[in-house]
């Protein structure tokens, strides 16, 4: 058994490889859908000798099948948003305390203590539904936050827009974090020049308007809110740990957490930093579930393994998941 302990205590490379292969063996032993996967590869632990040896799971599998390395009685299901009548990823949580710990030393890692800050959240398509991980944490750093005028707002950004200027003008230290289209209905509304807040943005358009690449996108937010930079934050909810881009682009892993790339043309071969490929991810924190995912995003990974997001594959561009039979 992996103790969670150590996952949050890495602090080195070779911990983590060491700690990566413990968890690969863990999952192989005791995750039906992944092991199956491990064995149409003809893969198993007497094969696995470093990180780059580990299969990745197509992140498809959230969608239909169990992915689960735990016999405990679940606690949570986080679901992805979808349109109508698609089918959508879901995670089953058994240990919330897990997912807590990661988001909370994930954020306390790149931007201190959470009740420094006012954190305001404009997350209106993700507020719409149940089942979103990305509200669960928002929520979690809202409370802990412990300032009255930290909240969620929906339907009232006249009342988010007089509270940014009034929160700004005092000198407080403010995170708003929200999705791309509503930071820029926002906008439309009012034109801001904050000097203590720092705008994150978790996410494209959803089909509210059209999708900007990220350049085109951040240089509208940094004009609109009058600031230097526009933040942002990688998740999923199929992974219970986040990176961060505090505005150059890249993103940046708590460090149990890694990003490799594939080749586009074969889902089994990694490649080397700098070149763009399908991103997989290491998420340690996804014990009880699974820790090896390939995604359907598109990316490029740098030596210091800070990396960037560049698109993502069409579903009729996935490469190498004809293993999706099981």
């Amino acid at each position: 058994m992996i103790n969670t302990t150590d996952i949050f205590s890495v602090s080195s490379e070779d911990a983590f490889n060491r700690l990566a292969l413990d968890v690969f063996k863990f999952q192989f032993e005791n995750n039906t859908v992944y092991r199956s996967f491990c064995d149409l590869l003809y893969k198993n632990p007497s094969d696995i000798n470093c990180i780059e040896d580990i299969p990745f799971l197509p992140i498809q599998f959230f969608k239909s099948h169990r992915v689960l390395s735990s016999q405990a009685q679940i606690e949570d299901t986080f679901s992805s948003s979808g349109t109508t009548g698609s089918i959508t990823s879901k995670h089953y949580v058994t240990n919330l305390s897990i997912y807590e710990q990661s988001f909370r030393k994930g954020f306390n890692a790149f931007y201190g203590t959470i009740s420094d800050y006012v954190i305001l959240a404009l997350l209106p398509n993700y507020l719409e539904r149940k089942g979103s991980s990305l509200i669960y944490m928002v929520n979690d750093m809202i409370r802990e936050s412990q300032h009255a005028e930290s909240g969620f707002y929906l339907d009232t950004i006249h009342e988010l827009k007089e509270q940014l200027i009034t929160l700004d003008a005092k000198g407080k230290k403010v995170l708003l974090i929200g999705v791309s289209f509503a930071l820029l209905d926002l906008l439309e509304l009012h034109q801001f020049q904050l000097k203590n807040t720092i705008i994150m943005e978790t996410g494209g358009m959803k089909g509210r308007r059209k999708e900007l690449v990220r350049d085109e996108l951040h240089s509208v937010l940094k004009s609109g809110f009058g600031v230097s930079k526009i933040h942002s934050e990688y998740g999923m909810t199929e992974l219970l740990s986040q990176a961060y881009s505090l505005g150059d682009g890249r993103f940046k892993c708590p460090y149990w957490m890694r990003i490799l790339t594939r080749d586009p043309e074969d889902a089994l071969t990694l490649q080397k930093t700098k070149k763009t490929g399908g991103i997989n991810v290491i998420d340690l924190a996804n014990i009880n579930s699974c820790s090896f995912i390939a995604t359907q995003d598109l990316g490029r990974v740098y030596d210091d393994h800070s990396f960037e997001i560049i698109g993502r594959f069409d579903s009729s561009d996935i490469r190498g998941c004809n293993l999706m039979v099981l």
